[in-house]
């Protein structure tokens, strides 16, 4: 089922975490935070949305990157009922579409609550003080192939916040598979 979250929440504060990539290395928001901020973003190995997504994901990430962004993914759906989103899918997905980023497992869903992680993909701009400042999509052409037209909006978005520590007041809403929450 498609979900979408709710509009940013200007300012609102990174929570603190400890997560471990699929290597094993505990990260929290400080020890990924770059000079201009953090980008954190909820998906995972199965949805139909990642997928579509996932090498201009890659591209925008690496690019948000070269802005002074520390940036990781996460995945927090219930691996017991969704097996594609295994430890070891993640490592799989990771290398296969090398992620210049760590991709960290949220076993207990305790981060996707704290955040309020609706769907995935699900972005999380934070500027150089941990504010969130982008709560929006990845481009304009959602699952659908990119055009020479698509605007790449989480990219514009980053580029705002690394300039003015400010993201953009108007924001379109990410839409993707629902959190597949354990009952």
């Amino acid at each position: 089922m498609a979900a979408s979250p709710p509009v940013c929440d200007f300012g609102w504060k990174a929570p603190a975490f400890q997560l471990p990539d699929t290597d094993g290395k505990p990260w929290t928001p400080a020890s990924l935070q770059g000079p201009s901020g953090v980008l954190l973003m909820f998906i995972c190995n199965h949805c139909p949305y990642v997928m579509s997504v996932i090498d201009r994901l890659c591209r925008d990430v690496a690019e948000v990157q070269q802005l002074g962004f520390g940036a990781a993914a996460i995945m927090s759906n219930d691996t017991l009922a969704y097996p594609d989103d295994s430890y070891e899918n993640m490592r799989r997905l990771a290398r296969q579409h090398g992620f210049t980023f760590p991709y960290l497992f949220d076993a207990t869903q305790d981060v996707a609550r704290a955040y309020g992680a609706a769907c995935t993909p699900d972005f999380f701009g934070f500027n150089r003080g941990l504010e969130l400042q982008y709560r929006g999509r990845l481009d304009s052409s959602g699952r659908n192939p990119a055009t020479p037209a698509t605007r790449r909006e989480l990219v514009e978005a980053m580029r705002l916040i690394a300039a003015t520590g400010e993201g953009p007041r108007e924001q379109v809403a990410s839409i993707g598979c629902s959190i597949k929450w354990r009952v």
